[in-house]
């Protein structure tokens, strides 16, 4: 299938790893030029330099967006070499603390870095989207914003929100040739979560073979239809349909890739 993304170019932000590199790649491979974003510069140009030698195209933007002055910076940079088709909101942060361990501070830190970050891409990107008559903007939420748990409340929040603005900018952007959409990931497996998963097997007596930990962890934690955790990829290519142009009547949706982790209508 012709994505029809060959010329377009695309802000991945968080892209220097897990998901958001995943995303980048994805995007890369459908002929997008890419810009990678973190706020390490190595890290960053080793994953676009792992794509130009894939015979993609990619070009690096650097900045800590829970700051105006970041946010600037990359923007900036991602508009240097022409306009941006495409904004995928992926950088953020998670918390595993509690009602009783999370101070109010630590709800507005992790507010600014999951949401007001992507404001702030979004009030930097969009305009210039406008002035072309079409683009993307792709949030990534997480079903915790439909369907929360008593752990991690502001963590929960921030991703609720996620998904209430981008309804929202749906609407403003109505007749614009611009979409927004979110895309809602389940538990996706990644380094770090394998990590926490072999630290955590004894308290919940999961055993020690890590494929026996991923699927007791699934059933006691995360029940779904297909019995396992998800791969960074299938976000990624759930992102990719809705970059393309087979997705132009798409807006304002919530696409949940989570193996039927959440139950309802």
């Amino acid at each position: 299938m012709d994505t029809q993304l060959k010329g377009k170019r695309a802000l991945v932000t968080g892209s220097s790893s897990g998901l958001g590199e995943a995303i980048a790649k994805m995007l890369a491979r459908e002929g997008a030029t890419v810009i990678i974003h973190g706020r390490n510069r190595e890290r960053a140009e080793q994953v676009a330099g792992s794509i130009i030698q894939s015979g993609g195209l990619a070009e690096v933007a650097i900045g800590d967006l829970s700051t105006n002055e970041g946010a600037d910076a990359v923007a900036a940079a991602a508009l240097q070499s022409g306009p941006i088709d495409i904004l995928v909101n992926n950088a953020g942060a998670t918390s595993h603390q509690s009602w009783g361990e999370a101070s109010a501070e630590d709800w507005l830190d992790i507010y600014n870095t999951n949401v007001v970050a992507y404001v702030r891409m979004i009030q930097r990107i969009v305009p210039q989207m406008k002035l072309q008559g079409w683009g993307r903007v792709i949030h990534i939420g997480g079903g915790l914003a439909i369907q929360p748990i008593k752990e991690q409340p502001h963590y929960n929040a921030t991703l609720a929100a996620r998904h209430n603005m981008s309804v929202s900018l749906a609407r403003q952007l109505k007749e614009t040739g611009i979409t927004s959409n979110v895309v809602s990931p389940g538990a996706i497996m990644n380094p770090m979560v394998e990590e926490w998963l072999q630290q955590a097997a004894p308290k919940f007596g999961w055993g020690t073979d890590l494929e026996e930990i991923k699927y007791k962890a699934v059933q006691d934690l995360i029940p779904n239809d297909t019995g396992r955790f998800g791969e960074p990829e299938e976000i990624a290519g759930a992102v990719t349909y809705l970059c393309s142009r087979y997705a132009d009547y798409i807006s304002g949706a919530v696409l949940r890739v989570d193996g039927g982790t959440i139950r309802c209508l």
